[in-house]
Order: structure tokens, then C-alpha cells, then sequence
């Protein structure tokens, strides 16, 4: 290949040029997004050098074809590809026919040989195919005429792609002239810094996928560990983002600087994701306690047994004569009547006034004989702290062991070697039982002590909560039901009253609903009506 001639140029315009590739290669190292990366050094690359029409290829995963990622051509108005939302319908270019190396097309070879190929004129240039060139040329119109083909090295000197430029326009005149000395080594450099660009950030990528894999598992983990609570690791994220978006959107009141960035979203979604990673070391039968009575099995049955033994003494005890026929009966029916109150009670699902707290306490010292024949109280202490429980199915105790569950995941995020856009992942997370009043734990903290971010998860985790159809303790809730529940809850300083407002005037509770919930649960809500909203 002849010696290309130098541009006439003068110095400052060279320069000026080598600026701009500066500050190119600045650029390219802060995009995160690889499609809008790969268009940034494609125009780029037409930018430094005057060229008409480009394309970027990038080498598969087989490492035995190019694939088109972004095509332009200014003259035509084509943009294909990355951004544009154009899919590109070329198929990939092949380095090899057979076992035989291709370097019949310019892009081929210069990936194949690792050298750079700068034709002044297709029509009249010899060694290359240019049969689909003249094709794509009669079709549309258009004449293809210098070519420039750079191979992209990444920082370990293997060729991951190349850049392909097409038509150098003269700035005086706007002809066609052939690409310089001067274009091929800016393009050169270029490529060199795009290459590790584009390595490093599939690089990132990968750890990224890596580690969402690895809160996939923990979270895996403890969906296998408890069936009925599996689904929350999965939504609490969703309804995070969703009302996050929602926020985003708000530009009135305290949200008005509110703002989020890429940077903000993944921060926030990871956040989400191990909101609750602290479970994995939660006790099963805990986490399960479907009623009053569960342990490892529900204890009611052992209940049954003993009102059972109960009846069998009392009608011994008609049998020998001590009780009559009718207080025979009356014991019976007194008897069965305590036993459906127990059954009823052993379920949670309604809150036991001082009454029926009393009552357990009476039933508890019926004297019943066990299997050695000793006599003794007809609950054990243990059963009775269960059965007197006010509202759900845990005592004290293991509603502590539930609750420590958030004292673990910030103690295990707060182990991590978080990067500076990840270090708030521990703050978010670790707040979403927090409340506004302060009542809330583990810190007690109130709304001022808080970022935007917590309080909106502890809205998604308490929405979730309520709508939830696979707890083993209740049924899941409506949409009236659960936003009355989240309205009186902003009325009592529990969560954050601006997010709860957002949370219903941008029907982020309705979107969440058509993905998530049954068609039972979705019911015609009445705005109007929810307690604490303002519209």
C-alpha cells in the first residue's frame, strides 16, 4: 500500500483534534450504558475524521464473526442499531469460510490480521470484495468510495471488534476525498481507547450480573426456607421501583428535589433486592408459625386428645354415679364449646379481647389425666402464653426473633467493601421498618433521620405484606382494605405521609395490583375515601 499523504493542516487545527480525542477518551470511560457506548464511539469516530457513514462491529462469542452493532450514514439519514431502536438485519460477517481465513472483505481482514486498511477507492481498489458494496451502492442511490477499517485491541492486545468508516468529506469543498495519515492515527488511538472502554464495561457488567446472581441465591435460599414468605424478596424490589419512579415524577412539595440518576436507580434496586437477606438466618418454624400452637407441627391436635381423655373421666364419672345424665351432657356440650374457641383462637386471625385472654386462662386449669395416669393443669404455660397472643400467631419472643432479622442485614451489608456508588445500600435497606415517629426499629430513627429511599421501601414492604396471598396466616388483602390500612397508618406517623400521597395519586398501587394480585383482590377503589390522603 502507497504512503498516504499528510493532511494539509495547520498545527493548531491538529491539535484542536487531539483535544477532542481527549476528551472523548474521557467520555467513553463514564458511559455506563454499552449500546449508548458503542454509538458514542462510532460518532466519535465519523467526528475526528469527516466521515460520511460508519459502522462498528464487535467479535461473538465464538470469535469467528463480526456482528453489526451500529450503522450510520449521514447522507442516506440511516441510523441502525444501539439507541435508534433499528434493529440491524445484516447478518454477521464471517472471518472464516470452512477452516480458510477470510480476508476477502476489509472489516474480515483487518480483524483477522489485526492491521489497519485504508482504501482511497472501492471501485478501483484490488484485493478486496467489494460485490456487496456495489449492491448496497445500486440500490440505494449511494457511491461508496474511501474506506477506512481499524481493529479495535483491547488492554490484553486481543481484538474484540473493528470500526469501519466510509467517505472522508473534504470541509472545503464537501467531496469525497480519501481518509488521511492524520484520520487513520487519530482513528487508530481512537479504537485503541474504545476497545478498553467497551472491555471494561462488559467487565462491569459481568460483576454486575455476578453479584445480582449471588443475591438471587441468598434470596433462593430463603424463598426454599419458607414457601410462604418466598414472593416478598421478588416484589418488595419491584414496588420499590415503581414507587421510586412515581416520586421521581412528583415536582411539588418535599419531593420536589427529588431526583434520580442511573447511578440512584441500581443503588436503590440493589437495595431492595437484599432488603431482607437478614432472613436467611431466621428460624424456619418462626418464619412458618402459621398458628398459636406451631412448632414443628401444629399442637392443636394434642388439644383434641386431651379434651378427649377429659370427656372419657366425665362420663366414668356419670357411669359410677357421681354426675348426673344432664350434667353429663352439660360437660359435653361445655366442653366441645371450650375446644371450637380454642381451635378458632389457635388461628390469629382476629384479636382476642381481655375476655377471651380470660378464658384461656380458665381452660387451662381443667385437670386432665396423661398417658402415665398423673394428674395436672389442662394447659402448660407455654400453651398458654401462645393461645393468649393479641394479634397474630407469635408470642413476644418470637416476634423479637422476626424483628432481629433487620439488625442481621445491616450488620451483613455494612460488612461489605461497598463501591462509592453502592454505599448507601446499607441505609436503604437497613430502614424499611423505621418510622416516621420514631417507634419504629432497629434505630428508632424518625422521617428527618432518613433518606427518601427508606421510607418509600418501608411503604412497599408494608403494601406487600398486606396484599400478600401466601402468608400462612392470613388471607391476602384488597385494595380498599390495604390502602385503608396504609392510610391510617400515615395518620399515625408510621410511614412517610408525602410518599403514601404519591403512592395513590400516580396509582402506583393499581399498577402494582394488575401485575401481582388476584382479580378478587382488585376492587374499584374509592380515593375519596382512604383515610389520611391528600389528593
Amino acid at each position: 500500500m502507497a504512503d498516504l499523504p499528510v493532511q494539509d493542516t495547520t498545527l493548531e487545527r491538529l491539535l484542536e483534534r487531539l483535544s477532542e480525542l481527549n476528551v472523548i477518551g474521557a467520555s467513553l470511560s463514564s458511559e455506563r450504558d454499552i449500546n449508548r457506548l458503542l454509538e458514542t464511539i462510532l460518532d466519535a469516530a465519523k467526528k475526528i475524521t469527516h466521515a460520511d457513514a460508519g459502522t462498528l462491529y464487535l467479535l461473538d462469542a465464538t470469535g469467528k464473526h463480526l456482528t453489526f452493532e451500529i450503522l450510520h450514514n449521514d447522507s442516506l439519514g440511516i441510523r441502525m442499531g444501539g439507541t435508534s431502536g433499528e434493529p440491524i438485519s445484516f447478518y454477521p460477517i464471517s472471518l472464516y469460510v470452512g477452516d480458510v481465513p477470510n480476508h476477502a472483505m476489509v472489516v474480515s481482514h483487518a480483524a483477522l490480521s489485526g492491521e489497519t486498511v485504508n482504501i482511497p477507492d472501492a471501485y478501483t481498489a484490488e484485493g478486496f470484495d467489494f460485490s456487496g458494496t456495489k449492491r448496497f451502492d445500486t440500490k440505494t442511490g449511494y457511491r461508496s468510495r474511501s474506506f477506512l477499517a481499524v481493529p479495535m485491541r483491547d488492554h490484553e492486545g486481543e481484538i474484540i471488534g473493528v470500526v469501519q468508516l466510509i467517505n472522508a468529506i473534504d470541509e472545503t469543498n464537501g467531496n469525497v476525498k480519501r481518509f488521511t495519515k492524520d484520520d487513520q492515527q487519530l482513528l487508530e488511538s481512537l479504537s485503541s481507547q474504545a476497545a478498553i472502554a467497551i472491555s471494561n464495561r462488559r467487565l462491569i457488567q459481568q460483576l454486575e450480573e455476578l453479584f445480582e446472581s449471588f443475591i438471587s441465591l441468598i434470596n433462593t435460599a430463603i424463598d426454599d426456607k419458607s414457601p410462604y414468605t418466598g414472593g416478598h424478596c421478588e416484589r418488595v424490589p419491584v414496588l420499590t421501583m415503581m414507587l421510586a419512579e412515581a416520586a421521581n415524577r412528583t415536582k411539588q412539595g418535599a419531593l420536589l428535589d427529588f431526583n434520580l440518576t442511573d447511578k440512584d436507580r441500581y443503588e436503590l434496586k440493589i437495595a431492595g433486592l437484599l432488603h431482607d437477606c437478614g432472613k436467611i438466618t431466621t428460624p424456619v418454624h418462626v418464619v412458618d408459625k402459621a398458628t398459636k400452637l406451631q412448632t414443628i407441627f401444629d399442637r392443636i391436635h394434642l388439644l383434641d386428645t386431651r379434651f378427649e381423655v377429659i370427656k372419657r373421666d366425665a362420663r366414668i364419672e356419670m357411669l359410677e354415679g357421681r354426675l348426673t345424665e344432664a350434667q353429663y351432657q352439660a360437660r359435653l356440650l361445655q366442653l366441645d364449646d371450650d375446644r371450637d374457641f380454642l381451635r378458632k383462637n389457635n388461628i390469629g386471625g382476629e384479636k382476642m379481647r381481655d375476655a377471651d385472654i380470660e378464658r384461656v386462662r380458665h381452660i387451662a386449669v381443667y385437670q386432665w389425666h396423661d398417658v402415665k395416669g398423673e394428674r395436672g393443669d389442662f394447659l402448660t404455660p407455654e400453651e398458654i402464653e401462645n393461645l393468649s397472643i393479641r394479634a397474630g400467631t407469635l408470642t413476644a419472643a418470637e416476634r423479637e426473633i422476626i424483628n432481629h432479622h433487620i439488625v442481621v442485614t445491616i450488620k451483613m451489608l455494612e460488612s461489605l467493601p461497598w463501591p462509592h456508588h453502592l454505599s448507601r445500600v446499607p441505609e436503604y435497606a437497613g430502614g424499611h421498618h423505621e418510622r416516621m415517629d420514631g417507634n419504629g426499629y432497629p434505630k428508632g430513627l424518625k422521617r428527618d433521620q432518613m433518606s427518601v429511599q427508606a421510607r418509600l421501601m418501608g411503604i412497599a414492604d408494608i403494601f406487600e405484606a398486606l396484599t400478600a396471598k401466601d402468608r400462612p396466616y392470613k388471607e391476602g388483602k384488597t385494595l380498599t382494605e390495604s390502602l385503608e390500612i396504609l392510610g391510617k397508618f400515615k395518620e399515625n406517623g408510621h410511614i412517610d405521609p408525602d410518599l403514601f400521597d404519591v403512592f395513590v395519586r400516580e396509582k402506583v398501587y393499581l399498577e402494582y395490583a394488575h401485575r401481582f394480585l388476584t382479580t378478587e383482590q382488585i376492587n374499584e377503589v374509592d380515593e375519596a375515601k382512604i383515610p389520611g390522603y391528600t389528593p
